[in-house]
């Protein structure tokens, strides 16, 4: 795990693979009175901003939230901002090139718009080469929908159910090639997973707050990293 230092404090030891669920965007544009089409927009600005801050302290990882398999069941004009939103931050990818951040979808794309589907692909393929953070986002994404797909690959296949192993599922994932996530952060006062990573997340560490996203800082991603530090992970052991 890469290690940095925080001034005037010893060295911590940075999870190698967090993931956040980027939750509180109606609520928070709620409190201020103001549709919650605001607080998509607000929490998208955030979600950019606590990258950019991965990437600079040497995370390798980092998995977020971005829209939910039961998420269409939200009001229409409500996905589709949410939708105009994804589409405006593909559209903006190009001028991230320089950050040195590798971009990468997860989640069944095929129902998105396909000009969505297009800028998907190559923000992908611009990026493919970036050594720097590995950022997935998680868009159309639910956790029992990538098993579901990862079993009916294997059966797929001709694998015998007394042959099929905990890897072949692993490898049939979303994010196969990548290590689980060690740090699962949800911030706005819930207290679930919500349907995500729940293969990826047997051993994971969780850290809640009542912070809305939008409100979320690079000082409280640095209170949980503090607060990961202190956990005792045995990985079922003593």
């Amino acid at each position: 795990m890469p290690i940095f230092k925080k001034k005037k404090t010893a060295e911590r030891i940075l999870p190698e693979h967090i993931a956040i669920i980027m939750d509180g965007n109606g609520r928070w544009a709620k409190k201020r009175a103001l549709p919650r089409t605001a607080g998509h927009a607000a929490g998208s600005k955030k979600f950019k901003e606590i990258a950019r801050y991965c990437n600079k302290i040497g995370l390798k990882y980092l998995t977020v939230y971005a829209f939910s398999t039961e998420n269409w069941k939200r009001p229409k004009d409500e996905v589709d901002n949410i939708m105009k939103i994804f589409k405006e931050y593909l559209e903006d990818t190009k001028n991230f090139k320089d950050e040195n951040i590798k971009l990468q979808f997860i989640g069944e794309r095929s129902v998105l718009d396909p000009e969505i589907q297009r800028l998907m692909k190559q923000s992908e393929e611009d990026s493919k080469n970036a050594t720097g953070l590995h950022l997935n986002i998680a868009i159309n994404y639910g956790g029992r929908d990538e098993i579901v797909h990862a079993v009916k690959d294997i059966i797929a296949s001709g694998v015998k159910a007394d042959d099929v192993t905990e890897q072949m599922i692993s490898e049939r994932l979303y994010t196969s090639g990548q290590p689980d996530p060690d740090f699962i952060i949800r911030p706005s006062g819930e207290y679930r997973l919500s349907n995500y990573l729940i293969w990826q997340s047997a051993y994971a560490e969780y850290w809640f707050s009542d912070i809305l996203w939008p409100d979320f800082k690079t000082s409280d991603l640095e209170k949980a990293i503090d607060d990961f530090n202190k956990r005792n992970r045995r990985f079922g052991g003593v």
